[in-house]
């Protein structure tokens, strides 16, 4: 029997699902607003840019929510996805240093992996006091 490989939209859902358990085995006040913000993060990725949009994440790291967030992005496209693998591990480093091919690549790889991880958040998740 042969194995089927994972497409990258399974990788995509695979790696959106694992991160959202993870948030889901913390208490509520350990991910913060994280649905509010991942739900919102697209738009600002279209109208902003992904180095602006992941700076913005970045500046609000004390935010709990925010930092998952960041984190979160930084691991699939640095480490997963395919976008910044052969650079370096750190998001805006990767994003500052590579040229504009790969760049446009990794935002059109954040938009769809992020449609994975809104709709896992929204499902597994607690709305936090902002997010209503």
């Amino acid at each position: 029997m042969s194995v089927v490989p994972e497409t990258l939209e399974q990788r995509r859902a695979g790696h959106a699902l694992g991160k959202v358990n993870e948030l889901q085995s913390l208490e509520k006040d350990r991910y913060g607003n994280f649905v509010s913000y991942v739900e919102s993060l697209p738009a600002s990725i279209v109208i902003n840019g992904l180095g602006q949009a992941m700076a913005y994440e970045l500046s609000c790291k004390k935010d709990v929510g925010h930092e998952h967030l960041y984190n979160i992005m930084e691991d699939w496209l640095c480490h997963n996805s395919g976008a910044f693998t052969d650079s370096s591990n750190d998001l805006m480093e990767a994003i500052t240093e590579n040229g504009q091919r790969e760049y446009v690549l990794a935002q059109a790889e954040s938009l769809a992996y992020l449609e994975w991880l809104k709709k896992f958040a929204r499902a597994y998740l607690e709305k936090g006091g902002n997010d209503e």
